[in-house]
């Protein structure tokens, strides 16, 4: 029931706090302020506008394809020593946008994503890692095609702010990981050309909701 009530109250805050970034991408006329390190025992709401995942993969060892997912939900929860926390994004995989339509139409086929049957992917960490106030590693686990494995984002950037649109602290930042497509089962293309390693670059940012 406890859980119940949380996430009530979460989407509930969401809903006041998300929509304000979504109708206005305005620049505002002032700076955002600095807004410290994330907030003991806070619950944060990922922005989905300000939300993605990309991709890179080799492509005949000659130049790189790259691919974005948007992102459909997701929260980030602050523990109480402001030490760690947990993080769960959802993302939405049939939003997969290369930039060619034809492209767009095979990697959401069966031979990569198969979006059809696995149309999420989901990231979940039990714990973050932190350098004083700022993230540096999220080891979680990626699901993928069905198939759940270990992946570590490692922070590239990461800063809070008071986003003078809403009046609310957002933290977040840039992560990248590597990791070996054939892990979840995509295997297309590895005998003649197409790289299994792929490296992810995913920017996050949370609204806290707790303000």
């Amino acid at each position: 029931m406890k859980k119940l009530l949380l996430a009530a109250a979460l989407s509930a805050a969401a809903a006041l706090a998300i929509p304000a970034l979504a109708q206005d991408y305005t620049a505002p006329p002032v700076a955002a302020k600095p807004a410290g390190g994330p907030v003991k025992n806070a619950s944060y709401v990922i922005d989905p506008t300000h939300t993605f995942v990309m991709y890179e993969m080799g492509h005949y060892g000659t130049t790189t394809n790259r691919g974005r997912f948007s992102t459909k939900d997701g929260s980030v929860q602050i523990d109480g020593t402001g030490t760690s926390g947990k993080v769960d994004i959802t993302m939405d995989i049939s939003s997969i946008n290369t930039g060619v339509d034809l492209l767009n139409r095979h990697v959401q086929s069966k031979d990569f994503f198969n979006v059809a049957e696995f149309p999420t992917g989901r990231f979940v960490a039990d714990r973050i890692e932190f350098n004083g106030d700022k993230v540096v590693d999220v080891p979680g686990t990626l699901t993928l095609m069905g198939q759940t494995r270990p992946v570590t984002l490692k922070a590239v950037r990461f800063n809070c702010y008071l986003n003078p649109l809403i009046n609310r602290q957002v933290c977040g930042g840039d992560f990248e990981t590597t990791v070996q497509r054939s892990d979840w089962g995509i295997t297309w293309g590895l005998n003649f050309g197409f790289e299994n390693k792929v490296k992810l670059l995913v920017q996050v940012e949370a609204v806290n909701v707790q303000q």
